[in-house]
């Protein structure tokens, strides 16, 4: 079980971060980018999950410049809400968000070499993080939404990167996967048989095997890079 604690942005902005503390000495730190549902019960046991494998694991909420508190469920009231809240994000002058990760980050770093992992939402800001910011070894996004559009394409990662993909995710299609991998060959790209949110078991699409593949090959990308 991990704890919330406040962080602080390069602009002074004070945001609360979940931190979830390994049992012995952290082997390295792990980012986790929440989705459009806030750090909520899954993004908490995502990051109880990563301590449990010997990782610092540092959640920061991505929303709270916009809305305090977010906690969302998963169902459409709370799509609704999230998505609406994503798009506020968005819209923020740049930097936006970004230095509030950028100081979840550097507060990580304490712990070693970072990782960073996000999921939906969460997996374009990886991904931006990956291309943008300074202090990252690895990053994994999931089902990052719009990181197969020609904007997000067009960024270079500075770090080693594996992206996981659902082959039934409308909200990504297929043919813009293969469009991103072949621009990008030095990212590890894997397809699963599953759709949209396939890791949250909380959600109807959870997809316990493709989760547990995933799961597997994210933990073994951060321990070659993080170690």
């Amino acid at each position: 079980m991990g704890s919330f604690i406040d962080l602080k942005a390069a602009d002074g902005f004070t945001f609360p971060a979940y931190v979830a503390q390994p049992a012995g000495t952290p082997k390295g730190a792990v980012v986790v980018i929440q989705e459009i549902f806030g750090v909520n019960s899954h993004i908490r046991n995502v990051a109880d999950g990563y301590a449990a494998q010997g990782f610092l694991a540092v959640a920061p909420s991505t929303f709270h410049r916009v809305k305090a508190g977010v906690d969302l469920g998963y169902q459409q009231e709370d799509m609704q809400a999230g998505m609406e809240l994503k798009a506020a994000v968005e819209a923020l002058p740049a930097p936006g968000v970004m230095q509030d990760i950028q100081a979840a980050i550097d507060h990580a770093g304490k712990a070693g070499k970072v990782g960073i992992v996000g999921y939906c939402y969460g997996g374009l800001l990886t991904w931006r993080a990956a291309c943008m910011l300074s202090g990252l070894s690895a990053a994994v996004p999931y089902y990052g939404g719009g990181v197969t559009t020609p904007d997000e394409v067009a960024r270079k990662p500075k770090v080693p990167v594996m992206a996981h993909f659902g082959e039934k995710d409308h909200w990504i299609p297929l043919d813009s996967v293969k469009a991103f991998q072949a621009a990008h060959p030095e990212v590890e790209v894997h397809v699963y048989a599953a759709d949209h949110g396939f890791n949250c078991d909380q959600r109807g699409s959870w997809n316990a095997p493709a989760a547990a593949t995933a799961l597997e090959r994210t933990l073994a990308f951060f321990n070659k890079h993080l170690a």
